[in-house]
């Protein structure tokens, strides 16, 4: 089996970063975070700590770094880690295009080139919290947290990942066991996605207490449709959800 890190770096190197020029200039240029597949405001959801002002944070898995120049504007100190060079590429492109300026680092967000006790919040939207094994990533962002540290992520459901056999399309049917659910191979990539009962089993192994996990629910009308999940299937379920923890 290969490694996922590995797996998961050419993907994003080699396919998939192709295509996100426009998108993450898309989302550089949104005023007001808005946050995955559905696009649903910060003012909604109340995802972020309420004064993210002067917090030092660390995106794990940033890709193009758009949530860390949220957080940049909005006075936080943000520090982006990706696998991936072409995906840091465009974070610099788009640094210079909207004038901001915060660290990228080349590197694997399940080891952090930072010391212990170093960040406010650690984040992540679609980045380590789906590429990353959550027994490496979550651990390592206790780590980093200071003491009362905030960790926030936003994932896949596991409803999504039980309907969708290929990640191709979201099925009105289970197509896979939950008793075992923890990594899924398609092919080109690897994601993660544990059970909601494992997942809280872990953020408190690692030291943290939950304060929310909020399960998303797609708009009607949606702003885009998705190959993999319509907005039809996650306006009736969740296709994603964001959990919001603190280090105790």
């Amino acid at each position: 089996m290969i490694d996922h890190t590995e797996l998961n770096r050419r993907h994003w190197e080699d396919s998939a970063a192709a295509a996100h020029g426009p998108l993450a200039r898309e989302h550089w240029a949104r005023t007001e975070p808005c946050w995955g597949l559905w696009a649903t405001p910060e003012s909604q959801l109340g995802v972020l700590p309420p004064d993210v002002s002067g917090l030092d944070v660390i995106e794990l898995g940033c890709g193009t770094a758009y949530v860390s120049a949220w957080l940049a504007r909005l006075g936080a100190r943000p520090v982006g880690i990706d696998i991936s060079e072409r995906q840091l590429a465009t974070a610099r492109e788009m640094q210079v295009e909207f004038d901001l300026d915060f660290p990228l680092l080349l590197g694997d967000a399940e080891q952090v080139p930072r010391e212990d006790g170093t960040f406010d919040l650690a984040i992540s939207e679609y980045g380590a919290s789906l590429w990353c094994d959550p027994h490496r990533w979550i651990p390592e962002a206790a780590r980093l947290l200071r003491p009362g540290g905030h960790l926030v992520f936003l994932s896949r459901s596991p409803l999504f990942a039980l309907c969708a056999r290929d990640a191709t399309t979201a099925s009105t049917t289970l197509q896979r066991p939950q008793f075992g659910l923890r990594r899924v191979d398609y092919g080109t990539s690897t994601e993660f996605t544990l059970p909601h009962g494992e997942t809280l089993r872990l953020l408190r192994s690692a030291g943290f207490t939950v304060e929310d996990l909020i399960e998303v629910q797609a708009p009607a009308p949606a702003h885009r449709e998705y190959a993999e999940v319509s907005s039809a299937w996650a306006h009736q379920w969740p296709s994603e959800e964001i959990w919001k923890a603190r280090l105790t």
